[in-house]
């Protein structure tokens, strides 16, 4: 008899918009730390801020990062996240904080004109562009595509001499390439952060400083993700 054709298998759920929905109404107004919280990398993060700062959070999730930033002076926060539910109940939860603004907003197409934050953070969020990835040391071009039309996007809304800060556990051999192109207009340095015990894993916390130069080992670097992977 003929064969049944098997469906295609489904892509894992984080990258769509229904599962983050589901996730929220679920969890309603409950806190969600992918890598910890604002305490764990802000000895890292608070030298690049300036109290007046113009701030975009990208992703933010039900993270509670945004009102942390709040609290600590940093008043001028928005936050994106491709999920309404999400926004919905952050907008709610915050709602006694006017400084922090959010709006529902895909990160490969950001409605912001250019140059006009000073400060691009994202934790955690860049990851899920990867999370179908089986092979760290060759990224499908899909994924590298997505990667690059997001960082495309953050470049073109940092004003010149501002920052994006990534905080992820991707380790800097893998995620460097995808920072390290010349086109973006940043330089690139990473520090390690944890929580100090031996047995603790750690993450890592990527600034780039736009109009600043890449270090030439990070442009060679960069020029690597677009070049063929070396026959078997």
């Amino acid at each position: 008899g003929m064969e049944r054709r098997r469906a295609p298998a489904a892509p894992p759920r984080y990258g769509r918009r229904r599962f983050w929905d589901a996730l929220y109404r679920q969890e309603g107004a409950e806190t969600r730390e992918w890598l910890g919280g604002l305490s764990r990398f802000l000895p890292q993060l608070e030298p690049e801020l300036r109290p007046r700062d113009r701030i975009l959070v990208l992703g933010c999730g039900n993270s509670a990062l945004s009102h942390d930033l709040h609290e600590l002076g940093y008043t001028d926060v928005t936050s994106i996240d491709f999920s309404p539910a999400c926004i919905a109940a952050m907008r709610a939860r915050y709602a006694h904080c006017p400084g922090l603004r959010w709006a529902v907003m895909d990160i490969r197409a950001l409605a912001f004109p250019d140059a006009s934050f000073d400060v691009v953070l994202e934790k955690g969020t860049l990851d899920v562009l990867m999370v179908e990835e089986t092979d760290p040391w060759d990224v499908s071009p899909q994924a590298a595509a997505a990667m690059h039309r997001v960082l495309t996007e953050v470049s073109r809304v940092l004003r010149p001499g501002g920052c994006f800060i990534s905080i992820t556990f991707a380790q800097p051999h893998f995620r460097k390439p995808h920072y390290a192109q010349e086109a973006f207009g940043w330089s690139l340095r990473h520090a390690a952060c944890g929580d100090g015990d031996a047995g603790a894993f750690h993450y890592f916390l990527y600034v780039m400083r736009k109009g600043q130069p890449l270090d030439p080992r990070d442009v060679a670097l960069g020029r690597r993700l677009h070049q063929p992977p070396p026959p078997p």
